[in-house]
C-alpha cells in the first residue's frame, strides 16, 4: 500500500516540479492540489515521494537559509 502511496506521490511531486526551476516543499503541496488530480500531499506522502525521487535520481533536495526543503528535477 505504501508502495502505491509512494509512487502516485513521486507523480504528483514530478508533475509539480515540471518546467520549473524548483519549488519548495510547501510550494509542491500546493501545486499538487491545483492539479487535475487534486491531490491533497500530507508530509508523510511527500516524504515518501522525494525517498522515491531521490532513489531514480530524479531530483535534488536542499534546505534554504530558513530551513524550507527546496527541491528540483535533475
Amino acid at each position: 500500500m505504501l508502495k502505491e502511496k509512494a509512487g502516485e506521490s513521486a507523480g504528483a511531486i514530478w508533475k509539480a516540479l515540471n518546467g520549473t526551476e524548483g519549488l519548495t516543499a510547501k510550494e509542491i503541496k500546493k501545486e499538487a492540489a491545483k492539479s487535475e488530480e487534486k491531490l491533497k500531499l500530507t508530509d508523510k506522502d511527500l516524504y515518501l515521494g522525494f525517498g522515491w525521487l531521490l532513489k531514480e535520481d530524479k531530483i535534488l533536495i536542499r534546505e534554504t537559509e530558513d530551513g524550507e526543503l527546496f527541491v528540483k528535477l535533475i
